[in-house]
């Protein structure tokens, strides 16, 4: 390997340990670090009884073993129903916890924040804490917002830096049962972050670089994957791709990802389309429509992609941008994850409507950009 090869050192250690801030209290990685991470952070937090938001046998043991079983709580779907944050709700003081072991993907995590805000926002103090143990590559244990679907089926969000997970442990050896569909992905899902924090107002140049590297990982590692279900290696560098595509940080003010989430949540609410999906749908799109209404600065982010990825320049920044979504892609293509809005029965003449609410306004200049973009996906 040259000094000059910007793909993350395969050498570099599986298993490690890292924290930050008062709010994150460490996060253990690296294959079956959930049987010695786990009872460490039930100690750090002073978690007495949790509830887990859905089900894994090796984790209610670990509770059991040190008195710190509460219950089990599983009845999480996909966007995370408000149904389900009530049921949370009840099982969490029927049981008497005093935090959430969430196991899963993003809808068990996202839902556990929520059972958490709407906790704290009764009883007042500090809200409760949090460890999750990701199944999935979608990175919502890595921030402070919960999205959740209301009685009328749309998305809403609660915000807090108390609701980031105070403990966090990516133990690949959870993952193997995890869907095959589910995991890839959500693997295009951190893919989405890392891309659209490249243009993401306020995101400082060394979290840039990282979602570079988390970009080149996920290109090399998702393929292999796929190949071989079994791989932990592979499984392992993906948990922590995905940890670098959205990396902890407290931004001067909100700041929204961009596009392709955007629309992303307006489709997968509406038309119950899984998170990783919708990704799949619209990231490449969506870097093809900034080859030719993004900021000359947010073009070239882009662009400098191609070297982390191996891929020779094209000649011109939007070139290059235009290659990074054909690369983006064929990657979808390969992991047999191409699909259709038609395959999710969402009506054309709901377009305009899904490409308002992405941008925020009717009025946006961008509005027909994005209109055909949308009719690129049937």
């Amino acid at each position: 390997m040259s000094s000059l090869d910007p793909t993350v050192d395969d050498a570099s250690p599986l298993s490690g340990f890292y924290s930050w801030t008062d709010t994150l209290k460490g996060v253990y990685y690296g294959p079956g670090s959930v049987n010695t991470a786990l009872p460490k952070l039930l100690n750090t937090l002073g978690i007495k009884k949790a509830l887990i938001t859905n089900v894994v046998k090796q984790v209610e043991g670990i509770l059991k073993e040190h008195n710190a079983f509460g219950a089990t709580f599983f009845d999480i779907g996909q966007h995370t129903p408000i149904a389900g944050i009530r049921e949370g709700i009840k099982e969490y003081n029927k049981y008497g916890c005093d935090g959430i072991v969430s196991v899963g993907g993003g809808s068990p995590v996202d839902a556990s924040k929520a059972i958490l805000y709407n906790i704290q926002k009764e009883v007042g103090g500090k809200t409760p804490l949090q460890i999750a143990i990701p199944t999935t590559l979608s990175a919502a244990e890595y921030s402070i917002g919960a999205g959740f679907t209301n009685d009328e089926g749309h998305k809403v969000a609660v915000s807090s830096q108390e609701l980031a997970p105070a403990g966090i442990i990516l133990d690949a050896e959870v993952t193997l049962s995890t869907p095959d569909w589910l995991w890839l992905s959500t693997g295009i899902r951190s893919l989405d972050h890392s891309v659209e924090n490249l243009y993401r107002p306020l995101v400082s140049h060394p979290v840039k670089v990282l979602c570079y590297a988390a970009m080149a990982d996920l290109f090399k590692y998702l393929p292999i994957s796929k190949a071989d279900p079994t791989n932990i290696e592979a499984r392992q560098r993906l948990q922590i791709a995905s940890w670098m595509s959205l990396w902890p940080m407290k931004l001067e003010k909100y700041s929204a990802l961009g596009l392709s989430h955007a629309l992303g949540h307006k489709l997968g609410a509406r038309y119950s389309i899984p998170h990783g999906i919708t990704s799949c749908l619209t990231l490449a799109p969506t870097v093809l429509l900034k080859s030719e209404i993004a900021s000359d600065d947010d073009k070239k982010a882009l662009a400098s992609a191609l070297f982390y990825l191996h891929e020779p320049s094209t000649g011109s920044v939007e070139g290059d941008v235009r290659r990074l979504a054909q690369l983006i892609d064929e990657l979808i293509t390969r992991l047999g994850l191409h699909s259709t809005l038609t395959e999710y029965k969402v009506p054309k003449e709901d377009l305009t409507s899904i490409a308002s609410q992405a941008l925020g306004a009717e009025n946006d200049p961008t509005l027909p950009n994005v209109v055909k973009l949308l009719e690129s996906l049937y």
